[in-house]
Order: structure tokens, then sequence, then C-alpha cells
């Protein structure tokens, strides 16, 4: 079993790993947040900006995801309390439905992409389809990231790595991932219900 990390604190009193993730997410809040002010000014200011009709958005599958997600952002939560309990088994199994959910959302997109380009809908087919592939796409690669890192952290935990005194990498990931989560839970309904 691998010896826990020792917790080095800045000058702040936060641990160096959290703020390290912070500083990293709100570089993330920067790029996320500088795609979608442009969409919405571009949709609200263009007097051309087509929007296609909403059975061919798929809201149902999207609905799903959000709600896949949703729960993932849950389990995740679970995951962090469970090592917290000191509930090493909660933890692996918490976690394991959250990379489960993960690639079930993966799964969702990948299915409505090809019915999206079947439809007309395409990078290059309008602002709306190079805005819609560009920040879902982006959001697939973030969630690949999120499902790399809790595969990385579940691997640990079933080393036995994490302890309740130590389940800081825990709390980064969980971090990360309910970032992923609130980015789905703006593109929504900025792309399906708006």
């Amino acid at each position: 079993m691998n010896q826990p990390e020792t917790i080095e604190e800045t000058v702040t009193g936060i641990p160096n790993g959290k703020l390290g993730m912070w500083v990293f997410l709100s570089s993330e809040v920067m790029l996320f947040g500088g795609f979608i002010s442009s969409y919405v000014v571009l949709r609200t200011g263009s007097g051309f900006f087509p929007i296609p009709a909403k059975e061919l958005l798929g809201i149902p599958l999207a609905t799903l995801n959000t709600f896949v997600l949703i729960t993932s952002s849950v389990t995740m939560v679970l995951a962090l309390d469970a090592i917290q309990k000191a509930n090493q088994k909660g933890l692996i199994r918490n976690l394991a439905i959250t990379i489960l959910l993960g690639f079930c959302f993966l799964a969702i997109k990948s299915y409505e992409y090809p019915h999206k380009w079947h439809e007309g809908i395409t990078i290059s087919s309008n602002l709306f389809g190079s805005f819609y592939f560009t920040l879902t796409g982006l959001h697939g690669l973030h969630v690949i990231g999120g499902i790399a890192f809790n595969i990385y952290i579940l691997v640990n935990a079933i080393k036995g790595c994490y302890t309740q005194d130590h389940c800081e990498r825990v709390e980064y990931a969980g971090l990360y991932w309910h970032f992923v989560d609130l980015v789905w839970v703006i593109l929504f309904p900025i792309f399906y219900l708006l």
C-alpha cells in the first residue's frame, strides 16, 4: 500500500492541489465562457441566425444526457462522502458508477451526432452547427478527461491508497467532474431549449 502524501498548504491555507485545481478550473471557465458568450451575442444580435427546428435537435436524448450527468455528480459526491467515512467499498462502487455514467453520456452523444449530420446540422452548415459541434465536442473532450481522472482515482482506490484522512485527490476529481456537469447544464438549455 502506498503511503499517503503530506498535504502542503499555500500561504492562503489552501492545499496546493486544491488551489491548483481551482486555478485550472478558472481557466476552463474563461475558455467555455468565451465560446458561450460569443454564441449568445451572435444569436441575439444577428438578424440571421438559423436555428434548427426543435424536432431536429433531439431534445429527449439531450434531456436523458442531462439526467445522466446530474446523476453522475451525485455518485461523485457519494464517493467522496464514502471515503470521508472510511468506506472503501462505497468509494470504489460510486467511482465506478460515475465512470460508467460518463461513458453512457459519451455513448448517447455518439448516437446523437450522426443523426444531426443526417438532418443537415454540421459544423460547416451554419453558425448554429459550428457552435453546437465546437462546444459539445469540447465538452465531450472534458468528459473524457474526467473519466480518465476518475479511472486513475479508482485504480488507486482499489490499491487502498486513499484513507479517511487522505482523500484530497478524490475531492479534486470531484471538483473537476462537477465543473464538467455544470458546463453541460449551461449548454443544454442554450442549444436545445431556447
